[in-house]
């Protein structure tokens, strides 16, 4: 019979607690064991001293008869020294990154690369500016005499407001003098307009007369 030191689980839903038997292989892990050797509480802290609790003469002298502990109690008598921990085995896929992650980690690669040979186009810039400081010399007296004559900016600015003033002047008298023309012409329609009107009352008045005279002509031969 193949003896064997494992967890057998117990306590609630979502709330485990185990006990640490000595029992048949063959057994299932909750059924019958020969002896129970320690409990491992896994929901209190790491520190706790209720977390794992182990008696260590009879887990040495089953190891002595020939019991094989579970991967599980394996670990927890190589923390206390029991036997030598067990080597923890690599993962062959697990602990390498996927595909998508090895592509994002080139295009990372590519972008600081491409950064990195940036900078010496910027030096390169820096080195053209200092090769030339007759240029830069010549701009900045250019700003300096600027910043010198202050007065003839404010004398510039001056002229150009009378200038403006002088243009506004000119519109102004051009405007009254096409007010002045349109009010001259709207004086001389009227005298028209009077003296038109005597001459059709002239008219009217001759009309008159030579309809009273071809009367007159006609009542003597009827008479």
């Amino acid at each position: 019979m193949s003896l064997k030191i494992r967890l057998s689980r117990g306590g609630a839903k979502k709330r485990p607690y185990y006990r640490v038997v000595v029992a048949d292989s063959r057994k299932p892990r909750d059924g019958r064991y020969i002896e129970r050797v320690g409990t491992y509480n896994p929901m209190v802290a790491k520190d706790h001293p209720e977390r794992l609790k182990l008696n260590d003469e009879r887990i040495k002298y089953w190891l002595g008869v020939g019991a094989k502990p579970s991967d599980r109690v394996a670990r927890f008598l190589g923390d206390l020294g029991v036997i030598e921990k067990p080597p923890i085995p690599e993962q062959t896929k697990q602990h390498l990154p996927r595909a998508k992650t090895l592509e994002r980690q080139k295009e990372a690669e590519e972008k600081a690369k491409k950064a990195a040979e940036a900078p010496p186009e910027e030096a390169k810039a820096d080195d053209t500016a200092e090769d030339k400081p007759e240029e830069m010399a010549e701009e900045a007296k250019a700003d300096d005499t600027a910043e010198d004559k202050p007065e003839e900016m404010a004398e510039e600015a001056k002229a150009d407001d009378k200038a403006d003033e002088a243009k506004a002047g000119d519109k102004a008298e051009e405007a009254k003098a096409g007010d002045k023309a349109e009010e001259a012409k709207a004086d001389d329609k009227p005298e028209e307009k009077a003296d038109e009107a005597p001459a059709e009352e002239a008219k009217a008045d001759d009309d008159a007369a030579e309809e009273k005279a071809g009367e007159e002509d006609k009542d003597p031969k009827d008479g």
